[in-house]
């Protein structure tokens, strides 16, 4: 388990704590212990604190520059999400998930992606075209470089570019929410063998699916996308024995 502030913690330990050298700038109506889980948040989502890993209240206040008051509702905000478990004297840590609880979190997860897919395919405007190839021809060119963490964060603008096209913010709210607590887990779904082709393939699918104004297949293209299934579901599982 990593902790941060550990003073012997390894080469990952320092590589997240050095992730969260920077100054918090709120935006305007958020608050200080809001842009600070913003922040952590992020880390989480880019795999810099990993699941299970230690969050020292006195290290990120320090850090950060700020009293533990809002680090301390920082935390309490992200375990309202179940992106973090408060463990009284023991500190918070970064929530770890069974198996078998992702694999239905991954199952609901594909459900609204592909009714944000569906609704995009009904009310996606002119102008989303060229938007939704350019982001795609960003993918590609990550993807021939194999650098995981830029694909990973351009696939991210992929799917981010669909839940605004549903033009649902409710649905699109939820989807984030969710996304975030496996986000992750979906980063080691994207280190998996052959990954990237596949997800490039599906996502030309989807993107297609969605531009002929194709409900049913953009629901079914961007579900099986994200759902684990068949080989890539053994594959996945065997990483957590």
């Amino acid at each position: 388990m990593t902790s941060l502030g550990a003073q012997n913690g390894g080469r990952r330990a320092k590589n997240e704590r050095d992730s969260l050298r920077d100054s918090l700038a709120p935006a305007a109506g958020m608050t200080l212990a809001e842009s600070l889980r913003q922040k952590l948040e992020g880390a989480i989502a880019a795999g810099r604190l990993e699941p299970g890993s230690r969050l020292d209240e006195q290290e990120i206040a320090r850090r950060f520059g700020v009293s533990r008051t809002p680090v301390r509702e920082a935390f309490r905000l992200m375990a309202a999400n179940n992106l973090v478990e408060l463990r009284g004297r023991q500190g918070a840590t970064v929530r770890a998930i069974k198996a078998e609880a992702l694999i239905e979190m991954f199952q609901v997860m594909a459900e609204l992606e592909g009714l944000c897919a569906r609704l995009a395919a009904r009310r996606v405007s002119q102008t989303w075209e060229s938007e939704i190839s350019e982001i795609h021809q960003r993918l590609v060119a990550a993807g021939e470089t194999s650098d995981i963490d830029i694909f990973y964060d351009i696939n991210q603008e992929f799917h981010e570019a669909i839940y605004e096209a549903s033009r649902n913010v409710f649905l699109a709210d939820q989807t984030r929410k969710l996304r975030n607590q496996v986000a992750a887990y979906r980063r080691r779904v994207t280190r998996m063998p052959n990954r990237i082709a596949d997800t490039l393939r599906e996502h030309e699918a989807i993107m297609q699916a969605i531009l002929a104004h194709d409900p049913e297949r953009a629901h079914v293209t961007m579900r099986d996308h994200v759902n684990l299934l068949g080989d890539n579901l053994l594959d996945f599982l065997a990483a957590f024995r």
